[in-house]
Formats: C-alpha cells, sequence, structure tokens
C-alpha cells in the first residue's frame, strides 16, 4: 500500500465529536500497552504520527487518522493496565462500545493481542462482543519479534485456539512482518464498500 498522506485529525471524547464526512474507518483496538500507537506508525511508515508512551492508557480519546484522504484510522482507548478512576474507566468503555455498536461506516475493527502473552479476560470479552455483534474484524498479535520463531508458533496457537474462527495476523512494528499481510486484509474490508 503506497501511503501519499496520513494526518492527525482529531481527537473525540464525545460523539459529537467523531469525524462527520462520512469516510470508511478502520477501528484499532487492545489493551493498553499493546503496541497499538508503534503499529499505528509502522502501518503508515510515519515515526510519532501516533503517539507512543512508556506510561499505558495515554490513549483517552477517540483519535481520527485521515489516510490517503479517502480513509481513517481510528485508535480506540487502550483497556486494562491504565491507572486511572474506575469512573474513568467506565467512561471509556462506554466511549468505546458506543463508537464500536453505532459507528455506521466502520468497515473493519483490528484486535491488537500481545503475541508474548495468551488473551487476558478483557481481550476475550472484545472478541465475544465483536462477534455476538457480527461485526467484521481481525486480530493481530504485536510485538512478534520479542519472541524466538518456536515460542511465537506456540504462543498463535494459542491465541487461535482462544479466539475460535478469528483471522490472527502475526505482526512486528519494528521489523516490519506482518504490514503486507495486515495492508491486504485492511484493502480487502475498504474494497467491500
Amino acid at each position: 500500500m503506497k501511503i501519499t498522506s496520513a494526518e492527525f485529525i482529531k481527537s473525540a471524547f464525545r460523539m459529537e465529536d467523531w469525524a462527520d464526512d462520512g469516510l470508511p474507518e478502520i477501528a484499532f483496538l487492545g489493551r493498553s500497552n499493546v503496541g497499538k500507537s508503534s503499529l499505528l506508525n509502522s502501518l503508515l511508515l510515519r515515526k510519532g504520527l501516533a503517539r507512543t508512551s512508556n506510561t499505558p492508557g495515554r490513549t483517552q480519546s477517540i483519535n481520527f487518522f485521515l489516510i490517503n484522504e479517502s480513509f481513517y484510522f481510528v485508535d480506540l482507548p487502550g483497556y486494562g493496565f491504565a491507572k486511572v478512576s474506575k469512573t474513568m474507566r467506565a467512561d471509556w468503555g462506554k466511549m468505546a462500545e458506543d463508537y464500536l455498536s453505532k459507528r455506521e461506516n466502520l468497515v473493519l475493527s483490528i484486535q491488537l493481542v500481545d503475541s508474548r502473552f495468551p488473551p487476558k479476560p478483557p481481550d476475550l470479552m472484545l472478541y465475544e462482543w465483536l462477534k455476538h455483534n457480527d461485526r467484521e474484524f481481525a486480530v493481530v498479535a504485536t510485538k512478534t519479534d520479542k519472541l524466538s520463531a518456536r515460542d511465537l508458533a506456540a504462543n498463535l496457537k494459542a491465541i487461535r485456539s482462544a479466539m475460535p474462527g478469528s483471522e490472527v495476523i502475526p505482526y512486528s512494528s519494528v521489523k516490519g512482518k506482518g504490514r503486507d499481510e495486515l495492508w491486504s486484509r485492511i484493502l480487502s474490508s475498504l474494497k467491500k464498500i
């Protein structure tokens, strides 16, 4: 995929602030510290477009990035580790659920899981929610460069077993492995509209 333009458009804390031009959207979801920002930067071949942090849970809004002036990447708040109040965590969950359930131009949800560990209960809850609500989605196993080939194979098998029927794409933001496969999946969803 040739990226001719990629720009941050806005952060939205309320539904009224979401992008409103009707362009198709690809959502990125996952636990805090799963590597969403790194994956977005790697996919777009842009350093620092999506801000990375050593502190999990920094993304507290829904962030819209316009790609090639024709579709959006949408970075949703992470769930899990974030050291925030229960009220704020509940607000994030509501914001993400509203987006995932009500967004008509959402063509694909990409759920990120850390390849180094089995999916955690929040990962499985999101997976079940996406399946139950009949949303088109793919699972991306991040940080694959941190594992030996043998451990990666075993962990991918465990992820596929825990999330049966889902497409699992191994990805390394550091090495770019899986980039072409993920772009292929994204483009196939965009072609359906």
